[in-house]
């Protein structure tokens, strides 16, 4: 397994114990050289987006996966993670409809997250 895959597995399997919603895993390494994967979740509340972006980071930490870089604060509508070959977009469900990445990224190709869960 990639080191690649193997982010994109564990920050899926963190982002489904704390109930993410709607996680989409866009492969984007034919349309795109700034990641080889994007992954898009909702949260409900910044309270669980908090929770979603704090358990990705330990569960990918752990594996010894830091991140590049963080954009948005703890109180965000909008988390980005970027761990280089895989980005990690959190959302409220209203700022996620407005800035509609997956229509954006659409070129890319669309993963079903069970692909990931089942790998290990």
């Amino acid at each position: 397994m990639t080191k690649e895959v193997e982010m994109t597995r564990l920050a899926c399997q963190a982002l489904e114990e704390k109930q993410g919603r709607d996680i989409k895993v866009i492969d984007i390494h034919e349309v795109s050289v700034i990641a080889d994967y994007f992954i898009i979740a909702s949260g409900t509340n910044s309270n669980q987006i908090e929770a979603l972006v704090d358990n990705v980071q330990e569960v990918l930490g752990r594996a010894g996966f830091e991140p590049k870089q963080i954009e948005g604060s703890k109180n965000s509508s909008w988390i980005l993670m970027d761990y280089g070959d895989l980005i990690i977009h959190i959302f409220d469900e209203e700022n996620r409809l407005f800035y509609d990445l997956e229509r954006i990224w659409r070129d890319g190709k669309e993963i079903n997250v069970s692909d990931f869960l089942d790998k290990q």
